[in-house]
């Protein structure tokens, strides 16, 4: 009679469990892309990228890899930057940190309407997003292996969305027409709500404070995330003064504050 060690069948069972949590991740971003599909914007908004299109082979990559069944941390920022995930398709995407750091390298194809001045280059784009230059900076020096940091770790974004005027210009989630914003909202919240659910995570954490608004609702409109602590560290963007003077160090401190990392 073959009988099959108890370690292998361990090992079975947990790597099933391992890719459902995975598989509910790609299937709640391929909801939200469908989801979001549906919606229509007005001025000041004039054109929009969707990475979970163009960018999806990235994207699955990114969730394949790191969305795994347990995270102590979620941390989520607001939407794609232009030379970010608008390229890669991973949140804070900033090309040479998704390459070396993360491992990630796929062809990227286009939107359907392409700004001539926001090009899609995917890897071959040479601008660097300073958002996630500092972020992945500061997880990178911390954590020099990408599976020791997503080991307690996840990064997200509220919305994949990248929204622009007529001449290119980045527009934010929270500058949306009110009636435009409400219904983008119950999309972000109900994908929001499927991710931290999936994770389970003891810390949340609003990279800015628009991200923290998103998680302070989410949280507090479901019984089982409530007990999650919600807080936020300091948007690494370089249209924020104070991220310009120390960036890493102020989120580092607000980490340690929080209880998250040790001093």
């Amino acid at each position: 009679m073959n009988t099959v060690p108890i370690g292998r069948v361990f090992l079975f069972f947990y790597n099933g469990f391992m890719n459902k949590t995975t598989q509910g991740f790609i299937a709640a971003a391929k909801q939200l892309r469908s989801d979001l599909d549906l919606l229509q914007f007005s001025a000041p908004v004039s054109w929009v990228y969707n990475p979970l299109h163009y960018a999806w082979s990235a994207q699955e990559k990114y969730l394949s890899l790191y969305a795994g069944s347990f995270c102590r941390v979620f941390l989520l920022g607001m939407n794609p930057g232009p030379w970010g995930m608008a390229q890669t398709g991973v949140p804070f995407g900033e090309i040479d940190a998704v390459r070396n750091y993360l491992r990630i390298e796929t062809k990227i194809g286009k939107p359907d309407r392409e700004h001539p001045k926001r090009p899609i280059e995917g890897f071959a784009c040479t601008r660097s997003e300073v958002s996630g230059k500092r972020l992945w900076g500061l997880f990178s020096s911390r954590y020099p292996i990408a599976k020791d940091f997503f080991a307690e770790h996840f990064v997200s974004n509220y919305c994949p969305l990248v929204f622009m005027d007529d001449g290119a210009r980045n527009v934010t989630p929270d500058k949306l027409p009110a009636s435009e914003r409400k219904d983008l909202d119950a999309k972000c919240d109900q994908h929001l709500q499927k991710s931290l659910l999936l994770l389970k995570p003891e810390f949340a954490v609003g990279i800015g404070a628009y991200a923290q608004d998103c998680l302070k609702r989410v949280c507090n409109n479901h019984a089982k995330l409530q007990s999650t602590t919600v807080c936020k560290i300091l948007h690494p963007s370089p249209a924020s003064p104070a991220a310009n003077r120390g960036w890493a160090e102020q989120a580092t401190k607000q980490l340690q504050d929080a209880g998250i990392w040790n001093k």
